[in-house]
């Protein structure tokens, strides 16, 4: 979240990759640059620390120059895949590292709020046709990231998977869940994994640009908070060889 969230990543993730032997390492850039998108330049700089993937959300499109990265099948970024066809982009590629190939998808809940009411397709229909094109594949992992807001949508779409992917992370919250868990036939789930940025603040945000808007009922900017402590929040998950998942780890620094 922000130019704080990038510089934990850039602080914390280097260090963790070696300490826990991570071969694989996958970021939500929903909100990189200001808070909205990912510039090409912030994309540069995550990928020289160590993300090797970046799933988008409902601010995916805010950026143009990111378009052409959106649209190479080669480039490791993309956007949701339930959105309508004639969208800039892709909203899943495969992965290649350390000898294993991974499949990433990227999908859009019912976000409430300002984008509420843009058009979308039904996210487990699209995870279903993703699968299905995909299942002569051979792969070592399959994530999908869900975007969205409501905890029930999340759950939801986790036991729908429950068995046929390696893991469904859910974010927009931008606050960690504490029910990071492995599902009954071997999906990793969390409802959300939460944010990498300031901590004391809301969701990135100055409590002081926030505070008026629920006490007073005032318009205000947000104005992202660039001081004081900030958080590192992940996912560890550990795959099998039959794509599924063994261990799940909710992972928070502060720093």
């Amino acid at each position: 979240m922000g130019p704080v969230g990038i510089q934990v990543i850039l602080d914390v993730l280097p260090g963790l990759v070696k300490e826990k032997n991570i071969d694989l390492v996958i970021a939500q850039a929903e909100n990189v640059s200001d808070g909205k998108g990912m510039t090409v330049a912030d994309y540069e700089l995550l990928k020289a620390a160590g993300v090797d993937f970046f799933t988008g959300g409902n601010w995916s499109m805010h950026r143009s120059e990111l378009h052409s990265l959106l649209n190479d099948p080669a480039s490791p970024v993309i956007r949701p895949a339930n959105y309508p066809a004639d969208v800039p982009g892709l909203g899943w590629k495969y992965v290649e590292k350390n000898g294993t190939k991974s499949l990433i998808v990227s999908l859009l809940g019912h976000i409430v709020g300002r984008d509420a009411d843009k058009p979308t397709h039904n996210p487990l229909h699209v995870i279903d046709a993703i699968l299905k094109e995909n299942e002569g594949v051979e792969r070592n992992a399959t994530i999908v990231n869900f975007h969205g807001d409501f905890s029930s949508e999340k759950r939801i779409i986790g036991y729908y998977l429950d068995g046929r992917v390696t893991a469904v992370l859910g974010d927009h919250w931008h606050v960690p869940t504490a029910d990071a868990m492995l599902l009954p036939n071997g999906t990793a789930h969390m409802t959300d994994v939460g944010m990498c940025g300031s901590l004391h603040s809301s969701l990135g945000v100055k409590l002081s640009s926030t505070v008026a808007r629920w006490r007073d009922g005032m318009q205000t900017r947000n104005e992202l908070e660039t001081e004081g402590a900030r958080q590192f929040n992940a996912a560890l998950i550990d795959t099998t060889d039959t794509g599924l998942a063994s261990l799940i780890e909710h992972i928070q620094r502060l720093n």
